[in-house]
């Protein structure tokens, strides 16, 4: 069994290069086009949903096969193709210039594998079997997705306002500390749940920061 170092990789602006056009290699693309990735497609045909994406110019496409040398200057490959030979091909050739590289076929010829994620704005919770079971990655997925809602999005989105506000001000970081623990201690989640929450005016945050700290 091969272990994984979990780890979350910035793509913004980085290129990534995925060989093949099928319906992984769409999957693979799409997730991609979340972390702002600079993505080139190589494959002779496309999924219609990847021509389309094509067409609004979120990729680059090299119409052929992969040929030894696609690989020069990439962050990050995919080998999506259906053939097994031509993605061993793609991890050697990744393997030998130090490129990270994922096989779709086999996660055992992988140096990095995607797991399932679930998004909510600022909060993604990645899922990983390590290969064992992708059907079970989703059923996990599914649960988190019902255990984990909606609501996460705008929960995280104050919180990080209160951050930033909280750092903008000249307060020992063991207040800040403080003052953000006591933030997560309160019922924000709920009141975001029951369609009671506003967000604060900066009168309000002002007042709370000011009444908190002389509580501590």
């Amino acid at each position: 069994m091969k272990h994984y170092t979990p780890i979350y990789v910035n793509t913004s602006g980085k290129p990534v290069l995925v060989i093949g056009g099928g319906r992984v290699a769409e999957r693979k693309v799409k997730g991609l086009l979340q972390g702002e990735a600079r993505i080139t497609v190589v494959s002779p045909q496309l999924t219609p949903a990847l021509e389309q994406l094509h067409q609004e110019s979120r990729f680059e496409w090299i119409a052929r096969s992969y040929r030894n040398g696609d690989l020069r200057g990439a962050f990050l490959v995919y080998a999506a193709t259906d053939d097994s030979q031509v993605n061993t091909a793609v991890v050697e050739e990744a393997e030998a210039a130090s490129i990270l590289v994922n096989d779709a076929i086999s996660s055992g010829n992988s140096s990095f594998i995607t797991p399932s994620v679930v998004r909510r704005g600022r909060l993604s919770i990645a899922i990983s079997t390590a290969g064992a079971g992708p059907a079970a990655a989703a059923e996990i997925r599914a649960l988190l997705e019902q255990q984990f809602g909606d609501e996460y999005e705008t929960y995280l989105d104050f919180l990080h306002q209160m951050r930033m506000e909280i750092k903008s001000r000249a307060l020992p970081p063991v207040i800040r500390s403080k003052l953000l623990r006591r933030l997560t201690e309160m019922d924000i989640l709920d009141q975001i749940r029951t369609g009671q929450f506003q967000w604060w005016t900066a009168e309000e945050i002002g007042d709370w920061i000011s009444r908190n700290q002389e509580e501590m």
